[in-house]
């Protein structure tokens, strides 16, 4: 640790101080990105990985707000790395950007203290930290808004370092292109850019140093930052893409997907409520002292403690970052409507919370740093430099040996299986309408990214609900008719146009081919139950016509071997996609007897026939519930 380990830092020290935070950002970037590669998932995940992935090599648009960035630099991955999946060329690409934040960490702290154990410990324990681990991994977005929050961090660090207007000036313009370019990400980071931007522009004032002039060139050099987003009318327009999500050729159809009016604008989801923002908040710190540890959170306090005093020179930076903290932490509570009692949306939730613990392992970093110069000072001695660098290593190998067991997804292929089993039961020429996440996300991948089962049509019984999907999709979908231009239980023409279809309608068009419903139907459109009934089909559902006579033998024999699955019942997290596609395999097992033990129950049929239901309806559960005891539940 340096002179300045306090927080201070002399003039003329910036100089050796980059060269030596440069040698060791690039020695935290190689030993993270080792580690995150060692334990990439081979294939693609679940949530809306498949659909990130998919989106990018069709080069079309993802769900709001489109993420022209990711898709990007994702297709670029695709299409330079020649090795692995297409799923693993993006977990890699994700696990880079993982490196590069916590490169970016470590050198905010270095520039700031001078102190690399407190760099090594900000990047350390944030980076392997479960949650941050967890999804850095993987194909999605938030990897790459961890490197933009770095980034912004260190770049305003950089800038108050600045010893000349000229470098000021060049830094300004740099951090205000990095915050246009961050919002082509995820739109969560807009709360920092907002803390940023009036934090630049006071201190250029105060420095005599903002004019008309130089703002405008900011306003450029930030716009610049957004033009990445005119990839969203160029795509929609071409309209190549097998999947994408969307009309952005109008100024409405842009505005809509930008804002994320269909999810609902500064909301994770339009029509759900969710818990209160103060048991959000709760939740936020319970999270925090399990992902860094409350020894962590202490020295994050600490390091505002110290800034308190006068004469501190980095006390505004410190305040800034906790000021970032404080209102994004406030802001997403109250907009995060989501109930975080069930796992699964905890597990949405909390991927927010990494943006806020980048922030705390920067003072984390700060407060170590800060005590290990205070602590030598008053005891006049410079021995604890070693024991800061022991407090350092021991807080990141805990992290590590905590999380690597949880987080080491080499071999994780659970998304992979499922889709892939579910793909292989089809019949050939099927067409699926498909529902969920998790279906639908994990096959498109398989279908369109890894070619699998290209006779087969996926067609999305959400987005048949919108009015582009239809007059943007149907091309891409040669095999399947539509009798509309959009999917609506109550048959017509709308105002604009378009002509409205129920499912039955759909369902005679294409009454040459097999139509499954993976998983499940929409609620809304009943029409289907007069001339059709569901049948099951493992996890999924086969629409046959009511004259078809179910046969229970026949129909045992066709729907008892369907999936290859070996998982454990149960072994994977509640909140984990893993765990919702473990769960579906294995409730397959029972939908056969169910369904038959439910004719028994409501069809009028003479009471031998009830009894052979009976019978078959419990056949089918003995050999379902011996299959469970030896592989899961015993």
């Amino acid at each position: 640790m340096g002179p300045q380990g306090d927080g201070g830092a002399r003039p003329g020290a910036a100089g050796p101080r980059c060269s030596g935070g440069l040698r060791g950002a690039v020695a935290v970037f190689a030993a993270v990105a080792a580690v995150f590669t060692v334990t990439l998932p081979p294939s693609v995940p679940g949530g809306d990985s498949g659909e990130l992935i998919t989106a990018a090599h069709e080069l079309g648009v993802a769900h709001p707000p489109g993420y022209p960035l990711f898709m990007l630099v994702a297709k670029l991955a695709m299409t330079l790395l020649p090795f692995g999946t297409v799923a693993y060329r993006v977990n890699l690409l994700c696990g880079l950007f993982g490196a590069v934040a916590a490169a970016l960490l470590f050198f905010t702290v270095f520039r700031l203290s001078g102190s690399r154990a407190g760099g090594i410990l900000a990047a350390g324990v944030f980076s392997f930290s479960r949650l941050t681990w967890q999804w850095s991994i993987a194909a999605e977005v938030f990897s790459l808004n961890n490197l933009f929050v770095g980034l912004l961090m260190a770049l305003t660090v950089h800038f108050e370092e600045a010893e000349t207007a000229k470098e000021r000036s060049k830094i300004a313009k740099i951090g205000a292109f990095c915050c246009g370019l961050s919002l082509c990400n995820q739109h969560t980071i807009v709360i920092y850019v907002l803390c940023i931007i009036p934090w630049i522009l006071i201190r250029l004032l105060k420095e005599k140093e903002l004019s008309l002039g130089s703002v405008v060139k900011l306003g450029l050099a930030f716009s610049a930052g957004l033009l990445p987003y005119l990839y969203l009318p160029v795509s929609s327009y071409l309209n190549e893409a097998r999947w994408t999500w969307g009309d952005q050729t109008t100024l409405r159809g842009f505005l809509t997907h930008l804002l994320r009016e269909e999810y609902g604008t500064f909301s994770l989801a339009k029509s759900e409520t969710g818990s209160s923002m103060s048991k959000i908040l709760l939740s936020q710190v319970t999270s925090m002292r399990m992902e860094l540890s409350l020894n962590i959170q202490a020295l994050a306090v600490w390091a505002n403690i110290c800034s308190a005093r006068k004469n501190r020179q980095n006390s505004p930076l410190v305040w800034l970052f906790t000021g970032m903290f404080y209102i994004y932490s406030l802001f997403f509570a109250w907009r995060a409507n989501l109930d975080i009692s069930k796992p699964l949306f905890m597990g949405v939730v909390e991927r927010f919370w990494m943006q806020s613990n980048a922030v705390v392992a920067v003072l984390a970093g700060l407060g170590l740093a800060t005590l290990a110069s205070q602590t030598s000072r008053a005891l006049n001695s410079g021995g604890l430099q070693r024991l800061e660098w022991l407090s350092a290593a021991l807080f990141v190998v805990y992290q590590m040996y905590s999380n690597y067991s949880i987080c080491d997804q080499r071999s994780n292929n659970v998304i992979d299986m499922f889709a892939k089993n579910l793909l292989d039961s089809m019949p050939h020429d099927a067409i699926i309408l498909l529902r969920g996440d998790l279906p639908g996300n994990a096959l498109r991948y398989m279908h369109y990214c890894e070619g699998l089962r290209p006779d087969i049509s996926l067609v999305d019984q959400e987005m048949m609900t919108y009015e582009w999907y239809l007059p943007k999709m149907a091309k891409h979908l040669p095999g399947v008719h539509f009798p509309g231009d959009r999917w609506n239980p109550v048959e017509g023409v709308l105002p604009t146009g378009m002509v409205t279809f129920n499912l039955y309608r759909f369902l005679e068009i294409n009454k040459q081919k097999d139509t499954f419903v993976c998983i499940g139907i929409h609620e809304g459109d009943p029409t289907w139950r007069k001339t059709y009934s569901l049948w099951p089909w493992g996890s999924c559902d086969k629409l046959v016509p009511l004259e078809i006579a179910f046969n229970p033998e026949e129909w045992v024999k066709r729907t008892k071997n369907i999936y290859n699955w070996t998982e454990e019942y149960g072994r994977f997290d509640p909140s984990s996609w893993e765990s919702v596609a473990n769960e579906e395999m294995w409730q397959a097992r029972m939908k056969t007897p169910f369904f038959i033990f439910n004719l028994a129950e409501t069809v009028n049929v003479p009471s031998d026939v009830k009894a052979q239901l009976y019978a078959h309806a419990y056949n089918v559960d003995v050999k379902s519930n011996s299959g469970l005891g030896k592989e899961g539940r015993g």
